[in-house]
């Protein structure tokens, strides 16, 4: 199964998927069905029949069941867009066969080196096939890794009818990055109790909780004047927004903040002299930690636009998508049935906390509990970004371990 986990991903990485933020079309960019298309047509020669892409790029079919007990449809989910933080076009994947330790400079830009000291997780590698950009683009592992894995694990199944399973779902979608993966998912159609995303990191990591998070955009409108004549006059909206986010403390940052820790980060600034608009993102672990953060946010914006009394301003909150450990506790036997599947494949799981979100943190709270299951992919969303192959085998041989155990553990 290794190669054909390398040689699917190698394949898919090379299709530019990029997401855009700044579209308002689901998918936000037509190119994310190009991959689409691509596993659609790979899943219906395996044998999925019913594999189909709907009008929003999402790619939904059905491994059929193959026992006669009342198994719970759970499903495995994996986005195909790649983040807009970096160039996902022209990628150029490279091959590092039996990495024997050490920094690795890339290729087509010598002065991106992976060192081992930013990334320890190297030291697990050691005699492992390592794929790495070229320092040019990122990767797209997150979450091609994924998608790779998913493929991978579902021909797998169909190709060994002894292995017994209750029906699968698979689920790829579009635009996870800009945060509107399961917006247009039909979850009537999906047809799944449960849920898994392959989404994750490190080997043996399982993630339960993620980050409630939210948005604020503070819209100012100043006065605008003639700056030879504006003395006592002019109140400048690009000098309002500079002054919120000085106030901002410096101990709520993502720079500053670790763990189960939040913080309040300013994304975009833009405006001229009589408008500006600022733009943030929110993020803690507790319902109750997030609206501290935007009360003491909307506390500085009011107390530094009374030093500007000719100015207005507007603070709107928007939500974005909830802690889905919340959700998943209701139902133990979710992750309790994956911590044996890694378990059996020689690993000891770890419940991890992401500190960010996934399709699993808005489809947990749509109905279908969903935590997230590793993937072997590193450094995302840069072009120092990494996966190693074995671990990817290994996420595979995580899905067909899981999809056993919910088997026998069914009535």
């Amino acid at each position: 199964m290794t190669e054909t986990v390398l040689d699917r991903f190698l394949r898919y990485v090379v299709i530019d998927t990029q997401s855009d933020p700044a579209s308002d079309t689901q998918p936000s960019t037509e190119k994310q069905k190009d991959l689409g298309r691509v596993l659609m047509a790979e899943l219906l020669a395996i044998g999925l029949s019913d594999a189909h892409m709907d009008e929003h790029g999402n790619v939904y079919a059905t491994i059929p069941a193959n026992t006669a007990k009342d198994v719970p449809v759970i499903c495995f989910c994996s986005h195909m867009d790649t983040a807009p933080d970096f160039t996902g076009t022209n990628v150029k994947p490279q091959l590092v066969r039996n990495y024997q330790g050490g920094d690795i400079t890339l290729v087509g830009d010598t002065s991106q080196v992976i060192r081992v000291v930013s990334h320890p997780q190297l030291n697990n590698q050691i005699g492992n096939d390592i794929v790495t950009t070229d320092g040019t683009t990122l990767l797209g592992a997150d979450d091609k890794a994924g998608v790779a894995e998913i493929m991978t694990a579902a021909a797998h199944l169909m190709a060994n009818p002894q292995i017994l399973h209750g029906t699968i779902k698979i689920l790829f979608t579009t635009d996870e990055e800009i945060g509107r993966g399961a917006d247009k998912v039909d979850l009537a159609k999906l047809g799944a109790r449960f849920a898994y995303t392959l989404d994750g990191s490190t080997v043996g990591e399982i993630e339960n909780e993620t980050f409630s998070a939210d948005g604020v955009v503070i819209e100012i409108t100043g006065v605008a004047m003639h700056p030879g004549y504006a003395k006592g006059k002019m109140e400048n909206a690009i000098k309002a927004a500079s002054d919120i986010v000085a106030r901002l403390p410096r101990d709520i940052a993502p720079e500053t903040t670790e763990g189960r820790q939040g913080f309040i980060h300013p994304v975009d600034m833009s405006g001229s002299m009589d408008a500006a608009k600022l733009q943030f993102i929110i993020r803690d672990f507790t319902e109750e930690g997030l609206k501290e953060k935007e009360d003491l946010l909307e506390h500085i914006t009011k107390d530094v636009m009374t030093t500007y009394p000719g100015s207005r301003h507007a603070f709107t909150v928007k939500h974005q998508y909830r802690n889905m450990k919340d959700v998943l506790d209701r139902h133990p036997e979710i992750m309790a049935n994956l911590e044996e599947a890694v378990r059996r494949v020689g690993l000891e799981p770890v419940r991890h906390s992401i500190r960010g979100g996934t399709d699993g943190s808005r489809l947990s709270f749509m109905g279908l509990p969903c935590p997230n299951i590793y993937t072997g992919g590193h450094a995302y969303h840069s072009p120092l970004e990494w996966a190693s192959v074995q671990d990817m085998e290994k996420a595979v041989e995580t899905i067909v371990s899981l999809v056993q155990v919910w088997e026998e553990r069914a009535a």
